[in-house]
């Protein structure tokens, strides 16, 4: 028998995991294992330091020190005889990623992937940091010295007593951070923040913005912040304040003008590593490519710039042609690295140019205009080649040319398809093929909005988020699952295998998904999915002694801490999206939605006030229950909304509507009400009855009720129409 028989964990476990990210791990010659109780009991029984590795398949930095360090077979063999090592793929397991992340930062005031941790046998993290080289270079210790220097200090009894002291303290540190919660009479007064947070936040956002570049911040990296373009959009709107929608316009650009964009194929990649826009990190995350359309969506209501709707129709036919299982679902990640024609694998390969590519492809005078507008040179910009970024606008290129700007256009649009051509013929980047429920939840979420915004493309928009939701409820929702009669979800679909309990952001993301794919199709099993998993949240991740939602669901994995999110990350806040949620869904729940999501807010208002930037989710959500929702119930054969009526709501950017379709008699409604398991009809439904036969609009803002109406143009008056009172904010200066 050998020692891996007799032990499993003395040998790579990775090739029994589903995740791509572990799974590229497996060849390793270190013996790699998955966060699991075997791994976790065989470092207690050896009486060995955990390694903890955390990062995900798109990761340049997790490649760069696999290559260097986890295949190297000096470093494995120190590895493997002094510790346990773990893998850990973030997307997979963000609870155990929070936890450490949040140490990380904490102890070394940074924090990025790869994340690598050593841990005490009982998971306390005593030494922590990112990225090591092998070998140590200015100033940055080497791994594998670091590895033995561990490894000799944990046999010292002395150094180890001195470590495991220190895992006490930060294990303590992290419990503060992400479990406790504060008295709520005694720092926020009992009360939920007013609708003044949101004009802090937006003057918050309006002071850290770029007005030179765009975006936020004065220096590189340059991340899409579309929590705070949100929060810009609804003050501009609330306010009129021309800074607030100069800031949006100005980062909105920037986004589409610059090296972010996939001017050839579409769709966002992860962000940019410099100030002004223009090389990417390559990645491209199904999150980024369903929140970003979002925040360009708005921007489109309130501008009516049609480039800003081209950019949503372009990501989402990247998402559809390239992030979409055949069955309806979304995939994860593609990779940034592909292969080059010498067959190694680099960043950006699949994505960059070079004038001759260029000029293969198309004639002199196309190659020309082409490369003049997307500063195509000789020189690059990236690695001796170049990351297409608008560098000339469409009247320069006009004048320089001489041609009308309509063929600039024409031309310049043929030029792209054959180029897009041209590039699916090189080695694809890699595609992590994970659906994850939550992430689904948000591009279900664009879908959706997008299907009411884009009305000419509407019933596709709306066919891919009804065939994802689909696809979610069937591979990883258990409606029988729970043992309190509730369903329960799981976080990950991997080639048909199912895995992870649902975190709180799977709750709260697919809720909000589910709810808004009712609002665009007027389909009941929607709204009652949504209510479903509304009600697995307060049951699961809602502590009414700490009045909080927690990230983990309580009869989940116990780590050494219990999580919450709070602020706004590469994704938005799972516990602000989760109150949103709770406030809409309250308007046809018998359930005490509202009260949760009420004492939330009450519980971080302090937190909040003090810095609304970082929680602008959270903000937003707050705003949402101090200004109320914007009803509009529309009785009609089906639920279905006529199309004029979309269309022009559609048009208006109207933050926090909420559309309720419902039958157009009371007869008619009594499946709906059996379908949400309540007996009678929620106030937002009562009495609002399809009149003269015909659909039927009524219209409710801050609790006032417009009369039953025929007439969509006098619908949006009283939905448009300024009923708060914000004077003062509209005459002082913002930032």
């Amino acid at each position: 028998m050998t020692a891996s028989d007799a032990d499993p964990t003395r040998r790579n476990r990775l090739d029994e995991e589903e995740s791509p990210y572990l799974r590229q791990h497996a060849d390793n010659p270190v013996n790699w294992q998955p966060w699991d109780e075997a791994a976790l009991e065989a470092a207690r029984e050896r009486d060995v330091p955990i390694f903890l590795s955390i990062g995900y398949s798109a990761c340049h930095w997790c490649h760069v020190m696999e290559e260097e360090s986890f295949a190297d077979e000096a470093v494995a063999e120190v590895l493997n005889e002094n510790f346990v090592p773990i893998k850990v793929d973030r997307e997979e397991r963000p609870d155990v990623d929070s936890v450490y992340m949040t140490v990380c930062q904490l102890v070394t005031g940074r924090g990025g992937w790869p994340l690598s941790a050593w841990l005490t046998p009982d998971g306390d993290p005593f030494f922590v940091g990112t990225y090591f080289p092998r070998e140590g270079r200015q100033g940055q210790p080497g791994f594998l010295d670091l590895c033995e220097r561990i490894s000799d200090s944990w046999e010292s009894d002395e150094d180890r007593a001195e470590m495991e002291d220190r895992s006490e303290k930060w294990t303590r540190a992290a419990k503060r951070q992400l479990e406790e919660t504060p008295d709520r009479a005694a720092v926020g007064g009992g009360e939920p923040p007013s609708s003044e947070l949101l004009a802090e936040a937006a003057r918050a956002a309006g002071r850290s913005a770029d007005r030179e570049y765009g975006g936020f911040g004065s220096s590189g990296p340059k991340f899409p912040q579309t929590g705070r373009l949100h929060v810009l959009a609804r003050m501009y709107d609330r306010t009129g304040q021309e800074q607030f929608v100069d800031v949006l316009v100005e980062t909105l650009d920037a986004m589409a003008n610059g090296g972010l964009y996939d001017h050839v194929g579409g769709g966002f990649h992860r962000y940019c590593v410099d100030r002004d826009w223009t090389v990417p990190h390559f990645e491209k995350m199904l999150y980024d490519n369903a929140e970003i359309p979002r925040a360009f969506l708005a921007g489109y209501r309130l501008t009516g710039d049609q480039r800003y709707a081209e950019v949503v129709r372009e990501t989402l036919a990247f998402v559809s042609r390239e992030l979409t299982h055949e069955e309806g679902g979304f995939f994860s990640t593609l990779d940034a690295q592909s292969e080059t024609k010498t067959g190694e694998r680099e960043e950006g390969e699949f994505y960059v140019w070079i004038p001759e590519e260029v000029s293969a492809v198309l004639d002199e005078e196309d190659a020309a205009l082409f490369c003049a507008r997307y500063g195509i040179t000789d020189e690059g910009n990236f690695e001796g080649a170049t990351v297409l970024n608008v560098e000339t606008s469409i009247p320069n290129l006009a004048e320089r040319f001489d041609l009308e700007e309509a063929t600039v256009e024409e031309r310049l649009t043929d030029a792209r398809e054959r180029l897009f051509e041209s590039r699916e013929e090189r080695p694809r980047p890699n595609r992590d093929e994970k659906v994850l429920a939550g992430w689904n939840g948000l591009m279900i979420s664009a879908f959706a909005e997008a299907s009411i915004v884009l009305g000419e493309a509407g019933g596709r928009y709306a066919r891919a988020a009804v065939d994802a939701i689909a696809f979610v409820r069937e591979r990883l929702w258990d409606p029988e699952a729970g043992g309190d009669g509730l369903g329960r979800l799981n976080r990950r679909f991997k080639d048909g295998d199912v895995a992870v309990d649902g975190y709180l952001e799977d709750y709260a993301f697919l809720a909000r998904g589910a709810l808004d794919c009712y609002q665009a199709t007027g389909e009941v099993d929607h709204l009652a999915f949504a209510l479903d998993l509304a009600r697995v949240i307060e049951a699961e991740f809602w502590d009414e002694e700490r009045g909080t939602l927690y990230f983990t669901p309580e009869s989940g994995e116990s780590l050494v801490t219990r999580p919450q999110e709070l602020g706004d990350q590469s994704t938005p806040s799972a516990t602000g999206v989760a109150v949103h949620a709770l406030l809409s869904l309250d308007e046809f729940a018998d359930e005490e939605f509202e009260s949760i999501a009420r004492t939330v807010l009450e519980t971080h208002a302090n937190n909040l006030e003090s810095n609304p930037l970082e929680h602008a989710t959270l903000c937003l959500a707050a705003d949402r229950l101090a200004s109320g929702a914007l009803e509009v119930t529309v009785a009609a054969d089906g639920g279905e909304m006529p199309a004029e009526w979309r269309g022009r709501f559609g048009e208006a950017y109207l933050p926090d509507r909420l559309f309720a379709p419902r039958p157009p008699t009371a007869a008619d409604l009594e499946p709906w009400l059996e379908a949400l398991g309540i007996e009678e009809a929620p106030p937002i439904w009562a009495g609002r009855e399809a009149r003269d036969g015909v659909p039927t609009l009524y219209v409710c803002r801050n609790r006032t009720c417009s009369p039953p109406t025929h007439d969509v143009d006098e619908a949006l008056e009283w939905a448009t129409t300024d009923v708060g009172d914000d004077e003062d904010e509209a005459t002082e200066s913002p930032f």
